[in-house]
């Protein structure tokens, strides 16, 4: 690891109008920069940004929920004898049934079971950031192996993930990817995107708004519902979305506020989404759902924070749609 690039106590970086300030303590990493102050946490519930500390500094808006592009674990359709739950309202009852106007079968099956764990957001309980300083950005690289092999599996696969810090934007680029040692037929991995949103019925937000699906009123998410039973989408190869928007608006001071949105970059990536009601609402997605080879390495990339509007979602959408991975070295970062 090249010590030059690890931050110690505080930095700034940037340009002088607009520096980017890291203070980092046992506990967390706090970034801050002239639009957002947000933190990652390096002990507890980690990955990705920490609960309610995303800020936008525009309005004064904050997170709703458990965190911000949360990771949690690999697995593979199908059940086996091990403790993925089995409850409805968490992964759905299944159906199979004809779209009027298509001529396909539609089915969901909510069988699925481990490949690797832990759950990286509960369970791994500790990472080491490296933070990245260049010139008019700051990235923080958190990794992890899994160590919890599961139905004949082998632990090792290799999770990073990457978030990507900007002067004067509201939002942060981010992205994982898994080099997995293990060949598995069909391997998934979930998250959490954007994040998931506490409420009681619905006071904390006004809507959601799916690209896949359109605006939704809160009045939808009053009374618990499964993943399957509203909201859902499916992968289709031979028919995928423009663009792949999760976003809730929050309600700030008792009115409607900025949208937070967890943009994932190429829409071919995601297997599934759901958004429906638990408790809270659950923003989950799975990603890859293809064969892996031992030694391969998949991944995604995503936007995540503060927007004004969906017009303004689509904007930033486009400029790097299709964007898999995050590329970092001596000139500075890139999408690709």
């Amino acid at each position: 690891m090249n010590t030059a690039l690890i931050a110690v106590a505080c930095l700034a970086v940037g340009q002088a109008d607009a520096p980017i300030k890291v203070q980092e303590t046992e506990n967390y990493v706090l970034i801050e920069t002239d639009a957002l102050q947000a933190k990652i946490n390096k002990k507890g519930y980690v990955s990705g940004i920490a609960a309610g500390s995303l800020l936008d500094k525009k309005t004064g808006g904050r997170d709703l929920g458990f965190g911000l592009h949360i990771m949690d674990f690999l697995l593979a359709p199908g059940w086996r004898d091990d403790d993925y739950s089995r409850d409805p309202l968490l992964h759905g009852k299944g159906f199979k049934k004809k779209v009027p106007g298509q001529t396909e079968l539609w089915f969901y099956d909510p069988a699925k079971h481990y490949v690797e764990g832990p759950q990286i957001c509960t369970q791994a309980r500790k990472l080491t950031p490296e933070i990245i300083k260049g010139d008019n950005f700051v990235a923080i690289r958190l990794k992890f192996r899994f160590t919890q092999p599961h139905n004949g599996f082998k632990a090792g696969s290799l999770w990073q993930q990457t978030l990507v810090f900007q002067p004067k934007v509201r939002h942060v680029v981010s992205s994982e990817s898994i080099t997995s040692v293990n060949d598995v037929e069909n391997l998934l991995y979930r998250i959490d995107m954007p994040g998931h949103v506490k409420h009681k019925n619905g006071d904390t937000f006004a809507q959601v708004y799916l690209s896949y699906r359109g605006q939704i009123p809160a009045k939808e998410f009053l009374k618990d519902f499964a993943p399957d039973d509203k909201f859902l989408y499916q992968r289709k190869d031979n028919k995928l979305p423009a663009r792949m928007i999760r976003a809730y608006q929050i309600k700030h001071e008792g009115k409607p506020g900025p949208w937070i949105a967890g943009m994932t970059l190429d829409p071919a990536v995601t297997v599934e989404a759901w958004c429906h009601q638990r408790g809270y609402i659950c923003f989950i997605q799975e990603l890859h759902g293809r064969k892996v080879k031992a030694g391969e390495t998949f991944g995604a990339a995503y936007q995540v924070g503060y927007f004004d509007d969906v017009p303004a979602m689509e904007k930033a959408y486009d400029r790097h749609r299709g964007a898999r991975r995050i590329e970092i070295n001596a000139k500075g970062w890139a999408l690709k």
